[in-house]
């Protein structure tokens, strides 16, 4: 397993998005009437029992949303969901989830400069926080953090009761091992060591097989790959490799099966890199310009760092087709983002050797395609100055870090893994013996997705909901990552369907309209 630092993701995000704002209370309107029934008569749990509903996984079945893990989040987690269908058709009542007693939650780790809290929407034309991260053109109002914060408490339940045990922000190793609940190890995890029956002792698995389920949800691994592309894929977090993740999730899957030999399950496989809004949100060409602005950038930098480049080609120190890549161009109107893409040639030293000190920012940028991502997080520097500097503006005339981008060959990376965990998920669920049913995440966020696309998005229970964090039909909550309510009700109804499929159950849907979205951006 990679040896990963103490915490995850979000934080570094949070800490470049301004804390100036009062807490709001944010009022849902009234959802629509659908007419479906919430638990029908003759509900059935087919060939699979009901009896004690235990479920592990990371912070999409803990209910984490808007940045953090809070108590509203959790009263209407994916797990807490589902639970509450299967007890329509014969499950228990009781689905025990470890509290997190607290409306919103911020953990801060001084040694590391981390800060984790709750985000909320602001008015992107300026009615927000002063100080909260600039809105790009074409995004919708920005997240920005709460001003107040309540450290999470031990988890004052019975511990060996537990149902939930998922853990946001782990990879799926740190669930196999007890060094997640041990503070001097470098995998562990606050969230788990707050609620662990016997934290830095047993790991999540141990303890989510003594629950002795007889049905389990296992959704595992997103954060394998998903923690690497939020950071823009550098190597802060770097991604699992497709063979460590094979024997890490085949050992689960087979440790879980001979430990308990009677339970079944359902498995979720990992959504696609472009079905995240936290991805998508920000055009590559974000950056507006008026005529005199940008016919001074084209002067003052793309024509010096262009005619570099045209000496490096012709020096053959780069190619022809990576000069081509790497011209400047600003006009007026919408153009693309600066960046700096460590794929390209580090043209540093060639700079200095010939007298272009001033061009050793640029060394290794150039221009986003459409083919490149832009992260939210990105909201938060550009447009801003890099060290004060009037003449470096973020994106703009400066090159932004390469944490704040996708680059083409970083997204086909990121996609192949992905590619290469579903197909192991896929693998250990068909080896099963029939114990395990596969909910296939992936396809439901990707019909989301091309609905969104094609048209304001899907339309469920008279509900319309889309792959946006941007109210009232986003399916996402403020992180851009997470979904909220809406978007883990049409999750769960993801698992429900391929439950009923396996096991010949007829466990009811959830109805859509029961659950809100992402509040509307408001003024403090």
């Amino acid at each position: 397993m990679k040896n990963i630092s103490k915490f995850f993701i979000l934080v570094i995000i949070l800490l470049m998005w301004s804390c100036a704002q009062e807490v709001i209370d944010l009022e849902q309107p009234d959802s629509p009437e659908s007419g479906c029934i919430i638990c029908p008569d003759g509900a059935s749990s087919g060939t699979a029992s009901f009896d004690k509903f235990v479920t592990i996984g990371s912070s999409f079945v803990a209910g984490f949303q808007a940045g953090a893990l809070f108590n509203l989040g959790q009263n209407n987690s994916m797990a807490l969901m589902i639970a509450q269908q299967l007890e329509c058709a014969g499950g228990s009542e009781t689905f025990i989830q470890p509290y997190i007693n607290s409306s919103n939650v911020q953990l801060s780790m001084p040694e590391q400069g981390i800060i984790l809290g709750r985000l909320v929407l602001f008015d992107p034309d300026g009615a927000g926080p002063e100080s909260a991260a600039p809105a790009p053109a074409g995004a919708p109002g920005m997240p920005a953090p709460y001003n107040t914060a309540d450290l999470p408490t031990p988890y004052a339940g019975d511990r060996s009761e537990i149902n939930n045990f998922a853990v946001p922000l782990i990879y799926l190793g740190q669930a196999l091992i007890p060094d997640t609940g041990n503070p001097a190890s470098p995998y562990f995890n606050p969230f788990w060591a707050r609620f662990s029956n016997n934290p830095g002792v047993t790991s999540i698995l141990q303890e989510s097989l003594i629950a002795a389920g007889s049905f389990y949800l296992i959704w595992l691994g997103i954060d394998d790959m998903l923690l690497h592309a939020a950071f823009g894929g550098a190597e802060t977090y770097p991604m699992t490799s497709v063979s460590d993740f094979s024997t890490q999730f085949n050992g689960l899957i087979s440790t879980m099966l001979a430990a308990n030999p009677v339970f079944k399950g359902v498995v979720g496989n990992i959504p696609e890199v472009e079905t995240y809004p936290y991805f998508t949100t920000i055009p590559y060409n974000t950056i507006k310009l008026d005529a005199a602005t940008a016919s001074s950038l084209q002067s003052n930098i793309a024509e010096n760092y262009n005619a570099f480049l045209n000496a490096m080609a012709q020096y053959n120190v780069i190619t022809a087709e990576e000069r081509d890549a790497r011209i400047l161009n600003y006009a007026e109107g919408m153009n693309s983002v600066l960046i700096s893409d460590e794929k390209l040639t580090d043209l540093t030293q060639f700079m200095i050797d010939n007298g272009a000190q001033a061009l050793v920012p640029y060394a290794q940028a150039r221009q986003t395609t459409s083919t490149d991502l832009i992260p939210l997080s990105a909201g938060a520097v550009l447009g801003e100055l890099y060290m004060g500097n009037p003449l470096a503006v973020q994106g703009v005339s400066w090159p932004l870090a390469d944490q704040y981008a996708l680059t083409v060959s970083e997204i086909i990376e990121i996609k192949t893994n992905t590619a290469g965990y579903n197909a192991i998920i896929e693998g250990a669920v068909a080896g099963s013996g029939d114990r395990l049913a596969l909910a296939d995440v992936n396809s439901a966020y990707n019909v989301l997705l091309g609905a969104s696309i094609s048209s304001s998005g899907l339309v469920i229970n008279g509900v319309a909901i889309a792959s946006t964090f941007a109210p009232p039909v986003g399916a996402y909550s403020e992180d851009g990552l997470h979904p909220n309510e809406r978007g883990y009700a049409y999750t769960a109804n993801v698992f429900i369907q391929a439950i009923n499929s396996k096991f010949g159950a007829t466990v009811p849907v959830l109805c859509m309209n029961n659950y809100s979205g992402t509040g509307l951006p408001v003024s403090p």
